[in-house]
């Protein structure tokens, strides 16, 4: 059973200042998140599609941005290279009161000036 949809959308030049700014980087991403080699403008594509999955996780989840830290959810890629969206710590604790058993499923697109993420949460 679906348990929530969520989806956000974001400007990729947004994180221009943040890719530059290790603090900010550390702030809100997973150590596993960390890009720091590329161009500026695939870092920030990279950190601002991350950061529309977080968004999106928690609209998904139905809490908005409370009750957990950003940098406790995050995108790794498996064997396959197919991103899998990651909770750890208090974002693990959250999902797991609020959706026991429950399964995450994540797409991310980005070009030039924009991009979204889509997550979906199904439970048993």
């Amino acid at each position: 059973m679906i348990y929530g949809i969520g989806t956000d959308i974001t400007e990729v030049r947004r994180f221009v200042k943040w890719a530059a700014d290790p603090g900010m980087i550390i702030r809100f991403f997973n150590k596993n998140e960390v890009m720091d080699q590329g161009s500026d403008a695939a870092r920030c594509q990279h950190y601002a599609v991350r950061f529309a999955a977080k968004e999106a996780f928690s609209k998904a989840l139905g809490t908005g941005i409370t009750g957990f830290e950003l940098r406790d959810v995050f995108i790794k890629k498996n064997k396959e290279g197919r991103p899998e969206l990651c909770v750890q710590g208090s974002a693990k604790s959250l999902f797991n009161r609020r959706c026991p058993n429950g399964r995450v499923f994540v797409s991310l697109s980005h070009e030039k000036e924009y991009a979204v993420a889509v997550v979906v949460i199904e439970t048993e």
